[in-house]
């Protein structure tokens, strides 16, 4: 009996002097596959054949990392959620919700919105419905028309939903329909002029819910982003700006703006843009980290 409280109490002991502040490395190499993962996936051609053979070594990995007790802080979870939402069974869908919720339940600072998700897609993959919303396939019987995939709206709150993150039901309706918008990327594709797409981003703009084409904050700004990849710089430059104008109180569209700023080497322009993106969200690290290096001497 003295021996087992004795165990007991060196127990709680190294759990106390973790607490304090001892804390374990994050995993190097899983950091690696979860980057590798995402790399993957902003690639502009994705070799899909490919792609589906890295992601089931890169599963089988994260299990030998398991097996070895080599996945153990916040990170490290997280990072094997990462990898295990991208296989197709629901043994993988399953491990992603576990190892994203211990992840959060280590540190609750992570981005919760990758849980939610990762629940979703679990349940649809069990042919059940999602609670959260964040899953939409495209519709076979609507000329592949998307939609979001069946809902049970009863299981979770608005206000749970934007606790990880995601977007209210009314907000998932509004996404459903600017999702099955064309994009403001085919426009120029078909015009080949910056200016008339410019023109046309206005009108869809002042449209609303009647436009024809995708004007929203963030289809503009993924558009300049294309532009930027392709090195488009100046036309890039004009639309990036432009969603500075449409939507000022959003902070990610002046951190935008300061990053095509900064390629183009117009450093004063970048750090004011940059310091507007903070204002409007303190929490913008990005920006914080940029506004840093641009008036280090």
């Amino acid at each position: 009996m003295m021996y087992n409280i004795h165990k007991m109490f060196i127990q709680s002991m190294i759990f106390f002097i973790g607490y304090l502040g001892y804390t374990q490395n994050d995993n190097t190499e899983l950091q690696q596959l979860a980057d590798a993962d995402q790399r993957a996936r902003n690639m502009s051609d994705i070799d899909w054949q490919m792609l589906n053979k890295e992601d089931s070594l890169r599963r089988l990995r994260v299990h030998e990392l398991m097996a070895q007790g080599k996945v153990n802080t916040a990170k490290d979870h997280f990072n094997a959620g990462i990898i295990f939402q991208h296989g197709n069974d629901t043994v993988s869908s399953t491990l992603a919700v576990q190892s994203f919720k211990t992840a959060l339940d280590l540190d609750g600072s992570l981005n919760r919105c990758w849980y939610a998700a990762a629940v979703d897609r679990d349940l649809m993959r069990k042919n059940q419905p999602q609670i959260y919303g964040t899953q939409f396939i495209q519709d076979a019987t609507t000329n592949g028309k998307w939609k979001r995939y069946t809902i049970d709206a009863s299981k979770v709150t608005d206000e749970e939903r934007r606790y990880y993150s995601v977007e209210t039901l009314a907000e998932q309706e509004e996404k459903e329909r600017l999702m099955n918008q064309k994009t403001i990327e085919a426009f120029y594709a078909e015009t080949q002029s910056i200016d008339q797409t410019i023109a046309e981003i206005k009108n869809q703009h002042s449209n609303g819910s009647l436009s024809a084409y995708n004007a929203s904050e963030e289809a503009i700004n993924n558009f300049g982003y294309t532009l930027m990849n392709k090195n488009l710089y100046e036309e890039a430059l004009k639309v990036l700006e432009l969603n500075t104008k449409l939507y000022p109180s959003a902070f990610n569209t002046f951190d935008s703006y300061g990053e095509i700023l900064l390629k183009m080497n117009k450093r004063k322009a970048a750090l004011k843009a940059y310091k507007k993106s903070l204002l409007l969200n303190p929490k913008n690290e990005n920006a914080a980290e940029m506004i840093k290096k641009l008036t280090q001497k």
